[in-house]
């Protein structure tokens, strides 16, 4: 007789890092959330966009929707890895107010990728991404307060964080940002900021943990009321 293993496969996180140089803070907070993920128990991959060479140019012939609209291969691998992730995490500084162009054309390119604006405009689920929980650990050199008196903030989390969730169907993980992160930063304050990178993996690691045991807690009962 076959033997089907049940296990379900290890919750799988993406980590999504837009930042061009090498040791820099973001890249100590990416990998920070990759060995804290693994260290519970779950999966996680590191797609350093920057090291990957990642085009963020949408072209013309691969809109969603266009005539003859084909994916690359840069964009089916990264499609490929999203489809088994059950978390996405953006890792990013602020740039001018906003995430940087390379992260933007993640979006555009790869997030976007099978998201018409007929599917936008009636809310049709993301093939891809619907379901899925979405997080972003951001830095900027100002602080939050500044941020939030130009209004940078909330044009933040309205156009970029609130919009993604809403049109690609995924739940909010949060989004932890970190002021005043400059070059000469104090080794301390860098620690501190790491412990709290921790702190929200371990969290979102044990959210994710959680949902999945309800799951199959009340697919068990079902089954159970069935065979009764």
């Amino acid at each position: 007789m076959a033997h089907f293993d049940s296990t379900p496969p290890a919750l799988r996180h993406v980590v999504v890092l837009g930042h061009p140089a090498e040791g820099s803070f973001n890249h100590a907070i990416a990998e920070r959330y990759c060995e804290t993920v693994r260290a519970c128990g779950q999966e996680a991959d590191l797609r350093d966009l920057y090291v990957l060479d990642f085009d963020p140019r949408l072209r013309a012939d691969h809109r969603p929707g266009s005539l003859g609209n084909h994916l690359s291969s840069d964009v089916s691998r990264e499609l490929g890895l999203l489809r088994q992730a059950d978390v996405v995490v953006f890792v990013y500084p602020l740039w001018f107010g906003m995430p940087p162009a390379i992260i933007k054309g993640y979006v555009d390119r790869v997030l976007g990728a099978a998201l018409t604006p007929d599917s936008i405009a009636h809310n049709v689920p993301d093939a891809v991404l619907d379901g899925r929980t979405f997080a972003t650990l951001s830095t900027s050199a100002t602080t939050r307060a500044w941020l939030e008196e130009q209004g940078q903030w909330q044009s933040l989390h309205q156009a970029f964080d609130r919009y993604l969730l809403s049109i690609f169907g995924m739940a909010d993980g949060g989004h932890t940002h970190f002021e005043a992160v400059v070059d000469d930063l104090d080794p301390q304050y860098a620690r501190e900021m790491l412990e709290t990178v921790e702190q929200t993996a371990r969290a979102l690691c044990s959210t994710l943990a959680a949902a999945r045991h309800a799951i199959g807690a009340r697919r068990a009962l079902e089954s159970f009321a069935i065979a009764e």
